[in-house]
């Protein structure tokens, strides 16, 4: 169910008025989602879902009950909020109790296209016919899933805050496997504005990977010099990002620690290349202007030419140190430079061109020792040209050394998903001395 801002404030404002607590805040938010699976020239699956969702947080002296319901009829939203109340008396009081925001003002953030019909499955199934048809064209089979939505999301609290946001996004995941079944390429992209995604140079991106006539050989784990593309490259940014929370550094559980107390803000860690931003307004990778709990995201460096420049902090740990709160951001900017991945791989003596990674995870936050599989197509790189495709690799990686390291950077461009379910803009990094652990049988 997508709700205009009228109708979500007036459901939460309904709420509010009804309130017995001290303060209340009302959270509405919901949407329509549809995604396509296809496979070897039709479709597999599809699906079209409305959801909304009320949550309801009382609170009574320093004490928080919420309530969450998809029920949006007045007894139910009454029962809710009177549950709400009951569960706040029963808790014990919060010590890092922060009453709601007041009035915030929030920066313009587009992403949002004011037309739903280019979001319904017509388009869906336009879209993988264009992506199949190149198959087609290149001789290999076409797998892909196709995904659009467009949400709203909305704070109201009793201290006088309202803030809505709301984005349409389409993504497209293309997988292109060879006739006999030996090798496949991968590409994908994602958007705010539909009309931006182009189906047929997707896949096409992906059926030129799936082209190569040797088979793929299995590489000896060790370091290698690496090409990742900019899906790679997000995916790692993206840990990068997640772990710069200054509670976790002030209390010296984090790389961002500094021995003996404090965080490492203002301290160079990174490569001089290395600039993570986020800004509402950036054109390839806008942040929501709304940021948890209704604390405005702003145009931001957090790290800035390998200088660490800010942390995020909950409102909780920004009230405890006497800073201003900084919220987490999911859509961040990796600034690039301007070196191709074909002169990247004319400049590698022996190397892996590395297409994307999956089920990374985190194995030390003091370190950022990442783990994870390379997926979707590694290229054995020698004497500055690719010879042939590589099966998967699984690495151990110190994210800070490898990021201290930077041989080179690409434009900056778009990506698809990471695992924070984000979409950034990042480019193509070459790094040496990436370290890969074990082989994995799978192409």
């Amino acid at each position: 169910m997508f709700l205009s801002k009228d109708d979500a404030h007036a459901i939460a404002q309904r709420i509010i008025d009804r309130s017995q607590a001290d303060a209340c805040s009302v959270t509405v938010d919901g949407g329509e989602d549809h995604s396509l699976r296809f496979a070897k020239g039709s479709a597999t699956t599809n699906l079209s879902v409305d959801h909304v969702s009320i949550k309801i947080s009382s609170h009574i002296g320093q004490r928080i009950g919420s309530v969450t319901t998809s029920l949006v009829d007045d007894a139910s939203l009454e029962s809710a909020r009177r549950r709400s109340e009951q569960i706040a008396q029963m808790l014990p009081i919060d010590p890092e109790y922060i009453a709601p925001l007041g009035p915030q003002h929030y920066d313009t953030s587009s992403r949002y296209y004011d037309n739903e019909n280019f979001l319904d499955l017509d388009t869906l199934a336009s879209c993988a016919q264009q992506a199949i048809t190149q198959g087609d064209e290149n001789n290999v089979t076409i797998f892909g899933c196709l995904n659009s939505i467009r949400r709203f999301e909305s704070l109201t609290t009793s201290t006088g805050l309202f803030a809505f946001d709301r984005r349409s996004e389409m993504d497209l995941s293309i997988t292109a496997r060879t006739p006999n079944d030996d090798w496949s390429g991968w590409a994908g992209e994602h958007v705010f504005f539909p009309p931006h995604l182009n189906p047929g140079a997707i896949s096409s991106r992906a059926c030129k990977k799936a082209a190569f006539g040797c088979a793929p050989v299995d590489l000896e784990p060790g370091a290698y010099t690496v090409i990742l593309e900019p899906e790679a490259t997000a995916e790692l940014a993206f840990w990068i990002m997640s772990a710069m929370d200054a509670r976790a550094a002030d209390e010296g559980r984090s790389f961002y620690a500094r021995p003996g107390g404090g965080a490492f803000v203002g301290e160079k860690l990174f490569a001089e290349q290395l600039t993570i931003r986020v800004d509402p307004s950036d054109a390839l990778a806008p942040e929501s202007a709304v940021g948890y709990e209704g604390v405005p995201h702003r145009a931001r460096r957090f790290i800035d030419q390998g200088i660490v420049r800010t942390l995020y902090l909950s409102r909780a740990w920004a009230h405890k140190s006497g800073q201003e709160p900084v919220p987490f951001a999911r859509n961040f900017v990796v600034d690039g430079g301007d070196m191709s991945i074909e002169d990247m791989i004319r400049a590698t003596k022996r190397g892996v061109l590395v297409t994307r990674l999956w089920y990374t995870n985190l194995l030390d936050p003091r370190t950022l020792l990442l783990t994870g599989l390379t997926r979707d197509g590694n290229f054995l790189i020698e004497n500055g040209r690719i010879t042939a495709p590589a099966r998967n690799m699984r690495f151990n990686q110190p994210l800070g050394k490898l990021f201290a390291n930077i041989a080179a950077l690409g434009p900056t461009q778009r990506t698809w998903r990471t695992a924070g379910t984000g979409a950034p803009a990042a480019p193509p990094m070459m790094a040496h001395d990436f370290h890969f652990s074990s082989k994995s049988s799978g192409i």
